[in-house]
């Protein structure tokens, strides 16, 4: 299909576990859902039964529509049984970062009203159920169902089995008439995004968002039923959650899961023995698997298109992507998770130069302007400004948060992003710097201000200040400027691991630089770009060119 071809979108007005229906009806026998290591394949009639009776047991153990359901768990099979569960009756599926500790879970167990937990015993080094116990219960008073998707189950839990054989209890007739009940504009999930005061902000996703998000991001790649999509990004993000497995099921397409999360040799394994068509992944991802020790001997045939998202990638990594992967038609997308997440993607007949140098075009529906921060003036093609957004893929609002959507969202539907852009003539648009200062480290957007307000409760730090700075391997990495008090003394180890003990792992600073002083305006305010340049310059640091 031709990039510039509309699509009729047979999901526009539908919700999700209408979506799921349709095509389970219409490729009942095809692969749906693939997880190499587990042994594990679902054609999508399977998948279909397998939702149903989640849903089921979701209401028998009296979870409906408008509650609030969480997911803390890597990519294991019961994660998007789990999700299309709630979509199905209604429930608002709320996402985990399986790497939060527990004041990070606190906040979101407590602002987001969770009813219900599914959760694993643990990720790495994160005991979950430990993390769970410290939490105090009498402030998470809503909380009544927390269920063990994955190993020994604790007190106070059940166990996936014992959940799912709830199911029993409500008949087909309740189901549909639940699902009849939903709308295509409900909200129906929360992606907790990284916040400026150190806790994160909740936005609030309909079914519609979703969808038309998922329908029009496969259809820039020309993903149909006979493709195979690798999905080794995690399903708490937008990228797997709406790109991954909404994408797949508004096409009929086949889901592969290499790995519970990111492994370069499993994912390399399940283009090969799967066949894949599509990857999916962030810069970090497909550089891991560019260096593996046995890419060389790859057969990558099967390969031809993807996407690469979530952070600025370097050009000459996405030219060797094209080329030694086999991705000819491989699309860059931007977004954030407040639109869906994608607004602009490059389409597979675009020319090298632009899927290398740009982040493409907007998708169908989806409106974009660029305003000057200073001014309010509309930008024109060549000029750079604030991208604005508006369309399907705008979100209903953060969470308990009037304030926050107000200042994000305007009264015409205008969303801000905050990223500053410049649209060429052909429509094209490259991302070129940030209005706050966010970092992107390997596709994790982290906002400074949290690190530093959590090391000024260092009692030995006494002013601290984190910037980005560049990084070949995951985009940006942490930097922080600490000033200890008088007569006091820190090493840089101690404070990554006071930073480490609480905080998820990919906030903690690589670099850790002792001063007695920061560049500052006349009014005192710390000037992170100075900081930034200087640290450049000493650690020798090279700017990568990306999109």
């Amino acid at each position: 299909m031709a990039s510039d071809e509309k699509q009729i979108c047979w999901v526009d007005g539908l919700t999700i576990g209408q979506v799921l229906r349709q095509t389970a009806q219409r490729f009942a026998d095809h692969d749906a859902l693939i997880f190499p290591q587990l042994n594990i394949k679902l054609s999508y009639s399977e998948l279909d039964a397998q939702v149903d009776n989640a849903a089921k047991a979701l209401l028998a153990h009296g979870i409906g529509k408008g509650n609030h359901v969480a997911c803390w768990a890597t990519n294991i099979p019961q994660w998007p049984i789990v999700q299309l569960a709630c979509a199905r009756i209604g429930a608002v599926f709320v996402t985990i970062n399986p790497a939060y500790r527990v004041s990070e879970l606190a906040y979101v167990l407590r602002h987001g009203n969770i009813a219900a937990l599914f959760l694993i015993d643990h990720f790495k080094s994160s005991n979950y159920h430990d993390t769970l116990a410290q939490l105090n219960r009498a402030d998470i008073p809503l909380l009544r169902l927390v269920v063990n998707m994955r190993g020994l189950t604790s007190e106070g839990m059940i166990d996936w089995q014992d959940f799912c054989a709830m199911s029993f209890m409500v008949d087909d007739t309740v189901l549909h008439n639940t699902e009849n009940n939903c709308n295509a504009n409900d909200a129906i999930n929360i992606q907790y995004t990284s916040g400026t005061t150190g806790f994160a902000k909740a936005a609030l996703l309909t079914h519609r968002n979703m969808l038309m998000n998922a329908f029009y991001v496969t259809g820039c790649q020309n993903i149909t039923d006979i493709d195979r999509m690798c999905i080794p990004v995690p399903y708490y993000h937008c990228f797997g959650l709406v790109m991954g497995t909404l994408g797949a099921i508004t096409r009929g397409a086949a889901m592969i899961i290499p790995a519970e999360y990111f492994d370069p040799e499993a994912t390399l394994n399940a283009i090969e023995s799967e066949q894949c068509t599509t990857l999916y992944g962030v810069p970090t991802m497909f550089i891991a698997m560019l260096q593996h020790p046995t890419f060389a001997a790859r057969h990558f045939s099967s390969l031809r298109s993807g996407i690469m998202a979530g952070s600025p990638c370097p050009i000459e990594i996405m030219r060797r992507v094209m080329i030694e992967m086999h991705l000819p038609e491989i699309t860059i997308a931007y977004g954030l998770t407040e639109a869906s997440p994608v607004i602009t993607q490059t389409r597979v007949d675009d020319t090298v130069d632009v899927r290398v140098n740009t982040v493409g075009r907007e998708l169908d529906g989806v409106e974009a302007k660029l305003i000057c921060p200073q001014t309010g003036r509309e930008m024109g093609a060549g000029e750079h400004g604030e991208l604005w957004v508006r369309g399907h893929g705008v979100m209903l609002g953060y969470y308990n948060n009037l304030s926050a959507t107000a200042e994000a969202i305007d009264a015409q539907g205008w969303l801000k992003t905050g990223d500053i852009a410049t649209r060429f003539a052909d429509g094209n648009y490259s991302i070129t710097g940030r209005i706050k200062d966010m970092v992107c480290r390997g596709g994790e957007n982290i906002y400074p201000r949290e690190i530093e307000e959590h090391l000024f409760t260092h009692p030995d730090i006494e002013q601290a200040s984190v910037v980005g700075l560049p990084d070949a391997k995951y985009g940006e990495e942490l930097c922080a400027w600490v000033r200890c008090k008088p007569n006091a003394t820190l090493e840089q180890q101690v404070v990554r691991d006071y930073c480490k003990a609480t905080l998820a792992h990919y906030k903690v600073p690589k670099y850790v630089i002792f001063v007695d002083e920061f560049p500052q305006t006349v009014s005192g305010k710390i000037q992170k770009f100075k900081i930034r340049e200087q640290m450049i310059d000493e650690l020798g640091l090279t700017q990568h060119p990306t999109a």
